[in-house]
């Protein structure tokens, strides 16, 4: 029940996190080279990183 309840934390976070997301990206950008594919792919795991956090410490607090 833990895991269903974190899970659905973290789908609402999932649209506010794509810009933080896109920021971090766009700074790894400017310390090493990355192709358009792996920009986009990077941006999707952070943005799913960053809502699972978020969901986990919105379950904990």
């Amino acid at each position: 029940m833990e895991i269903i309840i974190t899970l659905v934390f973290s789908s609402a976070m999932l649209v506010f996190m794509i810009y933080p997301a896109m920021k971090i990206v766009e700074f790894l950008e400017t310390k090493m080279n990355i192709s358009d594919k792996m920009y986009n792919i990077l941006t999707v795991v952070v943005t799913i990183v960053l809502s699972l956090i978020i969901g986990i410490g919105l379950y904990y607090l």
